[in-house]
């Protein structure tokens, strides 16, 4: 074996190495992001609620508003059909969080919130208090005009999984069959 082969053979070697060195840097894996935070709101029934009340069990988490046209009365349907699927004695708590506390009272919410299942929350408060929960959740929420003088709230619709311990897990997808959605969640409660 000639003397230019021995370098083509040991730059081969080296170029695998680096190529090696390179999958298993990039394959570390990534933190998840940092979600979530201490808060306290208070409840449609008028009570506080704060992060130290979801220690114990998991929670869906929702950020919305009552007079949302559409995705937030759907995306509170899917996680009601969720919790019922998995019966009525899992501990597993939802928290609707509002985004417009000017019109999301406790009596709104608790009006509001009837029609969904009964471990879902509404939480609201002022912006002193609400304004800090929606940066440590990274949730966008603007006002924005409609007819009539009206306004709408454009917002993202992630629902997060939160564990026993409050800490974030996932963005969960609750637009799935229900039944496939509690199996996943089992593996929390």
């Amino acid at each position: 074996m000639g003397l230019g082969t021995r370098s083509l053979i040991g730059m081969g070697v080296a170029a695998a190495l680096l190529f090696g060195a390179f999958v298993a840097y990039t394959s570390q894996p990534v933190p998840p992001p940092v979600i979530g935070g201490p808060f306290q709101l208070t409840t449609q029934s008028g009570q506080s609620f704060s992060d130290k009340n979801m220690l114990g069990q998991p929670h869906l988490v929702f950020f919305g508003y009552t007079n949302c046209p559409d995705v937030c009365h759907t995306t509170l349907f899917e996680m009601s059909e969720i919790m019922r699927a998995l019966g009525p004695d899992a501990k597993i708590g939802g928290l609707f969080v509002t985004v417009d506390p000017e019109r999301d009272t406790p009596e709104e919410l608790k009006r509001y919130l009837e029609s969904f299942d009964s471990r879902i929350l509404g939480l609201t408060g002022g912006h002193e208090a609400l304004d800090p929960m929606l940066k440590e959740y990274k949730i966008y929420a603007k006002k924005t005009p409609v007819e009539n003088g009206n306004y709408g709230v454009d917002h993202n619709t992630a629902v997060y999984l939160m564990d026993k311990d409050g800490r974030f897990v996932t963005i969960f997808n609750v637009a799935r069959k229900p039944a496939d959605a509690a199996r996943e969640l089992q593996r929390y409660l």
